[in-house]
C-alpha cells in the first residue's frame, strides 16, 4: 500500500481510490442503517402521570367553542358548551389516533382522519368509524382557572 520513496512515504493512487471508495461505502451505510436502526429501535418515552391540569382560563374559551390542550404527553380537548358548563375529554380518536377537535358549525367533536363524531356531553360516538367513545375527564373551575383531572 505504502512505498518508500526518498521523499517519504506516498499513496499509491489504487491504494486511494479504493480507500475513498471504502470511506464512501461506510458512510452510505451509516446514513441507511442509523434511521433504521432507531426507527426499530425507538427512544424511550417518560410517561408523565399527571392527575391534574390548568386546562385554561375563564373567559378564554366563548360558549360553543374548544380548545386541545396537554395532559401529560397526550392530547385532551376542553369544551365550553353552549349550555355554558366545561367537559374535557381524551383528544386521541379511538378509531386510528388522530387528534380530534370541537366543530361549533356542527355543535360537536369531530375527527378530520376518517370523518368521526362525538357527542360533546358525553364522548358517546354518534357517526363514523370510531369503536369506542372518548374518555371523560373531571373538569372544576378553581378562582380563574379551569382545572381538568382524570377520573378515577
Amino acid at each position: 500500500m505504502f512505498a518508500l520513496n526518498p521523499g517519504g512515504f506516498r499513496l499509491r493512487r489504487r491504494a486511494l481510490a479504493d480507500y475513498l471508495l471504502g470511506l464512501g461505502l461506510a458512510a452510505l451505510a451509516g446514513t441507511i442503517l442509523y434511521p433504521l436502526l432507531r426507527y426499530l429501535i425507538p427512544p424511550k418515552v417518560k410517561e408523565v402521570t399527571a392527575s391534574s391540569v390548568v386546562a385554561a382560563k375563564v373567559g378564554d374559551l366563548q360558549p360553543n367553542s374548544g380548545k386541545v390542550f396537554l395532559f401529560g404527553n397526550k392530547p385532551a380537548i376542553l369544551l365550553h358548551t353552549p349550555q355554558g358548563t366545561y367537559k374535557a375529554f381524551t383528544a386521541v380518536c379511538t378509531h386510528l389516533a388522530c387528534t380530534v377537535q370541537y366543530r361549533p358549525d356542527f355543535g360537536h367533536i369531530w375527527c378530520a382522519c376518517h370523518d368521526g363524531h362525538y357527542d360533546p356531553l358525553s364522548g358517546q360516538v354518534l357517526a363514523g368509524p370510531p369503536p369506542r367513545p372518548l374518555a371523560e375527564f373531571g373538569v372544576t373551575v378553581k378562582g380563574n382557572e379551569i382545572v381538568v383531572t382524570r377520573s378515577a
